[in-house]
């Protein structure tokens, strides 16, 4: 009992020694989770492994698959992949495409290291994978780098520095998540590009931004082609509500900051949020403190 609860806090420390660097890269926590462990490997059947219920990936690229398959039958798994102990049998922690590809390449079993993780770390896990390893849809990525955010108290500038990239790449990624569900299937589906996506969530009518994104997959618009006709609906409005285009860049400059949208009109500037959670994350990238 006494080993098992040392080697839970020394995992949990190892854990969060990676998560607190400067920078995070997912295959140094494989790396640490391997030197901890590797003389623990055991060969586990195959058949006995289910996919990380936190996995936000759904689909694997059959070609990439076929091609790890082949190398795993020259070459066997070169490295163990990590798996929890469940109820029945092993959930994966880390290593989807080598099980999935050694399972095509007909091993029975495969090269694991078993750890004890909690369900929040298995989210985490499973995100960070995905983020760094693989192209997931924008949608998917938004998401992932959201639920980080929340679950690890980061700020988007915390987030960008932490896994190398940029504060404007994370601010205009999480404004997607603002887009109506119907297009943000689009987004999913690879009909309509990111940088499509990020010309909409400047649209605050939902009606506007299902017939624009629908005149896109149509008619095959382009970025510029969707930036122009959003410039000339500006050009169209009245003084009073936003006649200036200087303005634009004022607005642009405080949504990136803020990572919401804003609108300048008549001497007032306004910054939308969605929930308490998204005023207070506005309030303190505003270095704004409320005091009981």
């Amino acid at each position: 009992m006494k080993e098992m609860e040392t080697k839970k806090k020394a995992l949990g420390k190892g854990l969060e020694e990676l998560f607190s660097n400067a920078s995070f890269a997912f295959d140094n926590f494989e790396e640490e989770i391997i030197k901890q462990d590797k003389n623990s490997t055991m060969e586990i059947p195959i058949e006995e492994i289910r996919s990380n219920p936190y996995q936000p990936r759904k689909t694997f690229s059959d070609e990439s698959l076929s091609e790890l398959a082949q190398s795993i039958k020259e070459y066997g798994v070169v490295q163990p992949i990590i798996v929890k102990k469940s109820i029945k049998g092993y959930e994966l922690v880390a290593g989807e495409r080598r099980t999935k590809a050694a399972k095509i390449a007909g091993l029975v079993t495969i090269p694991a290291i078993v750890k004890d993780f909690s369900d929040e770390e298995m989210m985490e896990i499973a995100l960070l994978e995905n983020i760094q390893r693989e192209d997931l849809n924008p949608i998917d990525e938004a998401e992932s780098v959201a639920n980080i955010i929340t679950m690890r108290g980061l700020t988007q500038e915390d987030f960008a520095r932490k896994f190398g990239k940029s504060r404007s790449y994370i601010t205009n990624l999480l404004g997607i998540l603002r887009l109506p569900n119907v297009v943000k299937e689009k987004v999913k589906s690879g009909s309509i590009s990111m940088s499509h996506a990020r010309s909409l969530s400047k649209l605050e009518n939902v009606e506007q931004i299902i017939n624009l994104a629908n005149r896109i997959e149509k008619e095959g618009l382009n970025v510029r082609d969707v930036e122009n006709l959003l410039s000339n609906k500006k050009n169209n409005l009245t003084k009073d509500n936003f006649n200036n285009q200087n303005f634009r860049i004022y607005e642009d400059a405080i949504s990136e900051a803020t990572g919401s949208k804003v609108k300048i009109t008549n001497r007032k500037i306004e910054i939308s949020y969605d929930s308490l959670t998204d005023l207070n994350r506005i309030m303190e990238i505003l270095h704004i403190e409320i005091k009981d």
